[in-house]
């Protein structure tokens, strides 16, 4: 367990040092897992009260990805082994996993993460509360969870709902793969170095001479960051998202879930991007495509804290309803890429189904994660 994440100082300009965690299991590109979650918690939690630790940097081993998704294989025995139950393996993980990404976007101090390689599920959810979130030209995000039957999480509700109209969306409903590019366009990263660069850009930050407040040390990385980021701007792959906001626009504009999964699926644009996008959404989970529609509703007006406590609720009524199982068996445990979802199709699902996962299984006052904040 101890080595699953590695921790480091580096020795910075006025005595100060640099925090340094890397997830370290690149046999499963660097899933994050529960041990992981209890080495980075309190962890994070002393460098945020350590005056010495100027900055905090995050990264994965490896040069195939940062994070690649939730360790979700460590929950699928526990929720075969007690169908229908709300299984305290399931409701430990996603509560400890929505309290560190909710640390990390309340962290008071400039936190760099170096989202190079893939970027996926719990890995997206690590990178979206970074103060400084880095892409490179091998960066590959997606929120996939529509085939394993679960739905786009940590912290989804609110970043999805930040992006240009649709593409929020159309993105959850589809796992749609994005490059640097789109992760810049999406505000899902605020700047992209090319990976050849990350020795430089340590060293740079190494030679910052650290303030006294932390909006000024912010600007401080930020500056060090963006001097890189314009010399290396012109290696960043070109961009599949923005190319088609108005198509995306065009599919996803309609009054119900099931005309926006009908659009979308018969849609018959000739693009490889596209079309991998629909092919995703065709063989997806219904209920995921219900859940989706309805988290964006829901969570358009929430604060950060209800988003993850929505989060919360979603995922363990996930666990309980079985298509969560289904999936991660199709997927990752016989392989044979042929889920058996509940419903044969969006149109099928019903409204009182739906409404089932938006309840919470505990009182307000019991919920897990009822300390985050308003």
């Amino acid at each position: 367990m101890e080595n699953v994440v590695l921790f480091d100082e580096i020795s910075a300009a006025g005595g100060k040092r640099i925090g340094v965690a890397t997830l370290n299991s690149e046999k499963s590109l660097n899933a994050l897992s529960l041990d992981m979650i209890g080495l980075l918690q309190p962890q994070l939690d002393l460098w945020a009260a350590d005056d010495d630790i100027a900055c905090v940097w995050l990264q994965g081993a490896g040069e195939k990805a940062f994070c690649a998704g939730g360790d979700i294989v460590a929950m699928y025995k526990a929720m075969v082994d007690k169908p229908g139950k709300l299984v305290d393996e399931v409701a430990d993980f996603f509560t400890r996993e929505y309290r560190l990404d909710y640390t990390i976007h309340r962290f008071p101090k400039p936190l760099v993460l170096w989202g190079h390689g893939i970027v996926m599920g719990g890995g997206m959810g690590l990178m979206n509360g970074a103060s400084h979130r880095i892409v490179t030209e091998r960066s590959l995000l997606a929120m996939p969870e529509i085939t394993i039957g679960l739905y786009p999480d940590v912290g989804a509700t609110h970043f999805l709902n930040q992006m240009p109209d649709g593409c929020g969306l159309y993105l959850g409903l589809t796992g749609a793969q994005m490059n640097g590019a789109d992760a810049l366009f999406l505000n899902l990263a605020d700047y992209f170095v090319g990976s050849d660069s990350k020795t430089e850009l340590l060293d740079k930050l190494k030679a910052i001479e650290w303030g006294d407040t932390a909006a000024l040390n912010h600007q401080k990385v930020s500056d060090a960051i963006d001097s890189i980021a314009r010399r290396d701007s012109g290696s960043r792959p070109a961009g599949q998202v923005e190319a088609h906001r108005a198509h995306i626009e065009q599919l996803t504009a309609h009054d119900d879930i099931v005309d926006v999964v009908d659009a979308i699926v018969s849609d018959d644009t000739d693009d490889k991007w596209l079309a991998r996008a629909r092919a995703n959404l065709a063989a997806g989970c219904p209920m995921t495509a219900h859940i989706v529609w309805n988290q964006l509703q829901h969570g358009a007006d929430l604060s950060l804290a209800d988003c993850f406590r929505l989060e919360l609720t979603l995922s363990v009524k996930c666990a309980i309803r079985g298509d969560f199982a289904e999936g991660i068996r199709a997927l990752l445990i016989d392989k044979d890429k042929n889920p058996k979802w509940q419903h044969e199709s969006v149109a099928d699902v019903n409204a009182a189904e739906v409404d089932e996962f938006f309840t919470s299984p505990w009182p307000a006052d019991q919920h897990p994660l009822k300390d985050l904040g308003k």
